[in-house]
């Protein structure tokens, strides 16, 4: 395992503290987490970007669009 060094704002780590002391979480843990949230919403993003043209090419030009043919 490797280790990152962040500076955090003095907001961001009384909020940190707060939420590890009330979890019973490490902060480490609590960072990887929003961390790995973060990564996988950016890598969806990226794939929406790469997709639209193909799903508006097909008529799916909303989020509802897409929820109508998969429900």
């Amino acid at each position: 395992m490797s280790a990152i060094t962040i500076r955090l704002d003095d907001d961001l780590e009384r909020l940190l503290r707060a939420v590890s002391d009330e979890t019973g979480r490490t902060r480490s843990d609590i960072v990887r987490d929003a961390l790995r949230r973060q990564l996988a919403l950016l890598r969806f993003e990226q794939v929406r970007r790469r997709i639209l043209p193909f799903a508006e090419a097909r008529g799916y030009l909303s989020d509802e669009d897409v929820m109508r043919d998969v429900s």
